[in-house]
């Protein structure tokens, strides 16, 4: 196996400055349009809890992993703030970005790969989740490094293999600590594309970088699978369980109607009344293949061939085996696959005609513009839809500060995770997959701290018979209210604990109150 170097000038000095640029791009760009006023999301309330101080630790259900809760680590256990947090994680993103292009510096053009970050980092979904404490964008840079730092290790000829290697393995164990199945596609593809290989002489390295990386990753994982549900099989259950059940579902109609600006579409009711949002999505296969088909005829058959292939595979899972979709899901084969993409590009604007050059060159730059204003356009609904669901929760969570819901408190009921961190309380379900106390236990709970138990109207005012004599209040969002025990009376004269604040109580319930594990 052997790829000639497609590009003399990717090692010059001058290759980084187009890769710098979009890196750069990206990161002002989520400044500008993602971070200002923004409010923390459902997950990601779940992630910072574990690490931050505002809220005690919500519960963690089986198929999460807490790659992402070490990530956000520095900046959220020093500061509540979501601001910084913003911040802090969109300069990392940026960054991250251009080490994942500057992998691939020796295996395609700098052109190609600027197009390439352009192209993926132009997608409303790339913008909005870069400064988003979630997994699904750092296992795409870590997927787009990995196959990078793969593809020169095995192909660097005289090039001491160790570094590129020691990549590899890295990117292929922070891709398996953020998302343990996208771990486990991206080692099993590679792993393949290894024993495909002819020229063997790098190969134990790379099968050692490529265990290895995927074990590290895997490890907090498996460990937890042991200690929480009495092993990695019973928690691979749950967590199928959790998602619906994996198997046979066609989730690709859910995928497409999810680009209209659904940040999560379960169950994925909703009608595709703006088509335009996903003509780019029913148009990538085509585009993926011409540019698998230029780069064979460049010489750059195996680079992009295998960076179509690992994102392919990435993909299948989310698209044939769960019944509902989020369109965060893809972004590590949108990483991979704008690489074919980019192909098609740097044609247009190489193409020898000069006058038909001139054509092309026209009705792309037409075509890209019409498609990022599309995709800014939905990227201000999602911003906008976020900004105002955290208003709403603001607002719940001091009106249940006035209630006497204060730290040391507990929430329990719809939307009590995101409640609770929001007004500095615990969350507790005594039921569903976030069951983590029994109504026994809660009972015993709401004699000595403050409990607050919230219903909607929309969804069902199911409520526990014990809460009917609890102190009922609308709450300011949407059909919520809130059912508030009578020990909250003695917070609302004179506890000043801060959200910031917790005591004893604030720990995880005993393992007879959580029947999941």
């Amino acid at each position: 196996m052997s790829v000639a170097d497609p590009s003399p000038t990717a090692s010059r000095p001058g290759a980084a400055l187009p890769l710098a640029a979009v890196a750069v791009l990206y990161t002002v760009a989520q400044l500008a349009l993602v971070v200002p006023g923004s409010y923390l999301g459902w997950d990601e309330t779940v992630y910072i809890s574990q690490v931050g101080g505002n809220a005690p630790a919500a519960f963690f259900s089986a198929p999460r992993a807490r790659g992402i809760s070490y990530l956000v680590a520095p900046a959220a256990s020093l500061t509540a703030s979501v601001t910084v947090l913003r911040v802090y994680l969109a300069l990392l993103s940026g960054l991250g970005l251009f080490v994942a292009l500057w992998a691939w510096r020796r295996l395609l053009p700098s052109s190609v790969l600027a197009w390439a970050g352009a192209l993926f980092t132009g997608l409303w979904i790339t913008l909005f989740y870069g400064p988003e404490a979630m997994p699904n964008l750092w296992s795409a840079l870590a997927c787009l490094t990995a196959v990078g730092c793969f593809l020169r290790t095995v192909t660097g000829g005289r090039t001491n293999p160790l570094r590129p290697c020691a990549g590899m393995a890295a990117a292929t164990a922070v891709a398996a600590m953020m998302r343990p199945a996208d771990g486990g596609v991206l080692a099993a593809v590679l792993f393949t594309a290894a024993v495909a290989v002819p020229r063997r002489r790098h190969l134990p390295g790379v099968w050692a970088g490529l265990a290895g990386g995927t074990v590290v990753g895997l490890a907090p994982w498996i460990a937890e699978a042991r200690t929480d549900y009495g092993g990695l099989l019973a928690r691979l259950e749950r967590a199928s369980q959790i998602q619906g059940g994996m198997g046979g579902h066609i989730a690709l109609d859910d995928q497409l109607v999810s680009l209209q600006g659904w940040l999560l579409c379960r169950p994925c009711t909703a009608s595709w009344t703006q088509p335009v949002t996903g003509l780019w999505w029913l148009a990538l296969p085509v585009f993926v293949a011409c540019g698998v088909r230029l780069a064979v005829r460049a010489g750059r058959t195996i680079p992009v061939v295998l960076a179509a292939a690992t994102g392919t595979a990435l993909a299948l899972p989310y698209l044939f085996t769960i019944d509902y979709a989020a369109p965060r899901f893809l972004l590590p084969a949108y990483a991979l696959l704008a690489l074919s993409v980019a192909e098609c590009v740097r044609r247009v604007f190489h193409h020898p005609a000069a006058n038909t050059r001139r054509l092309l060159v026209a009705a792309t730059l037409a075509a890209l513009l019409g498609h990022q204003a599309i995709q800014i356009s939905v990227l201000h609904r999602a911003v906008a839809g976020q900004r105002a669901s955290g208003e709403q929760l603001t607002a719940a969570a001091e009106r249940l500060h006035r209630l006497g819901v204060r730290p040391p408190c507990t929430v329990s009921g719809v939307d009590a995770i995101r409640l609770a961190y929001y007004a500095g309380c615990a969350s507790r379900q005594i039921g569903g997959h976030d069951g983590s106390i029994t109504p026994a236990g809660l009972r015993r709970l709401a004699r000595h701290r403050p409990v607050a138990y919230t219903t909607s109207a929309s969804l069902g005012p199911t409520r526990p018979t014990y809460t009917q004599q609890w102190q009922s209040a609308e709450l300011p969002m949407r059909d919520y209210t809130a059912r508030v025990s009578p020990s909250a009376r003695t917070q609302r004269t004179g506890n000043t604990h801060t959200p910031q604040q917790r005591t004893a109580d604030d720990r995880p319930p005993l393992p007879a109150e959580n029947p999941s594990g």
